[in-house]
């Protein structure tokens, strides 16, 4: 699955923009070339034809040398010198194109750009979608059970090896920071999404993309850690719908299994003496 890198996404298109510019230039050399051996047969042709028969067989000659090495061998001495002199400069100027173009369509800028417009058009059509910031551990558990609900998700990351995991595993990536630049944002498609899961480790970056996907869509549900009821708090003041506290989710976790340990062990001894465990009949009736 392809990956859009919000990371200097104009570095792309500028090489790309340098490549054409490359390519125009090499374009006008070799219809220089073209033109310039098509006038030179043309004055050497000594046929005695009209000027313009032989500048049109010049430049028919021309364009046999310059693509295809045609049968030269009607030229006198003057033509074929001046041939050979003109396959040269083609040869060099072959050489210099190819060194001018050869290199630029194979950069990591040029590809990253070719992938962005990939997944311009994927990422477009979204709505209702979820977007999940972060792909560690939570992050990949939570888009795991998220996937396996059914939901469409959209995963961001800032750090490369862990955009290149979640693409690998199927998932639509956008890789940027989402806690500096409102563009991974605008990518992820935000304002169209349903909810956004925040699973980064860092409290204070974990509030700065809660005010800024709230900016972004102020009806987006935001679920969020927190460390602290204070932090909570102030998640819930930023724009998040939901705040988990991870000490809370422990304590109640640990309650739960006392419980149920509890209840385990009524059980039990319900099981092992029904006597106490059924009301004896006529109790509670004459003395």
């Amino acid at each position: 699955m392809p990956i859009y890198q919000v990371v200097e996404p104009g570095l792309g298109r500028q090489r790309l923009l340098e490549w054409r510019r490359r390519l125009r230039r090499s374009l006008a050399l070799f219809g220089l070339v073209l033109l310039g051996t098509g006038a030179g047969l043309a004055l050497l042709d000594r046929s005695g034809a009209p000027f313009l028969d032989r500048a049109l067989v010049g430049l028919w000659n021309a364009a046999n040398l310059i693509t295809t090495l045609g049968d030269f061998t009607d030229f006198d001495g003057r033509q074929r010198l001046f041939i050979v002199v003109t396959m040269f400069v083609t040869l060099g100027l072959g050489a210099f194109a190819l060194s001018e173009l050869s290199g630029l369509l194979s950069t990591e800028a040029v590809l990253a750009h070719r992938e962005n417009r990939v997944m311009e058009r994927t990422l477009e059509a979204l709505s209702g979608h979820v977007v999940v910031i972060g792909f560690r551990t939570v992050g990949e558990l939570v888009a795991e059970r998220l996937r396996e609900e059914g939901e469409t998700l959209v995963i961001v990351d800032r750090d490369r090896a862990q955009a290149e995991r979640a693409s690998q595993l199927g998932h639509l990536v956008v890789q940027g920071d989402a806690g500096v630049d409102e563009h991974v944002f605008e990518r992820a498609r935000v304002a169209t999404a349903r909810s956004v899961v925040v699973t980064t480790g860092d409290p204070d970056r974990n509030l700065v993309i809660t005010l800024m996907a709230h900016a972004a869509n102020p009806h987006l549900k935001i679920a969020v850690p927190g460390q602290s009821a204070a932090r909570a708090a102030l998640l819930h003041r930023a724009g998040a719908t939901e705040v988990v506290v991870a000490d809370d989710v422990v304590a109640q976790a640990l309650l739960d299994r006392i419980h149920r340990e509890r209840e385990h062990e009524r059980g039990g001894a319900a099981r092992a003496d029904p006597a106490r465990a059924a009301p004896t009949p006529g109790a509670g009736g004459a003395r």
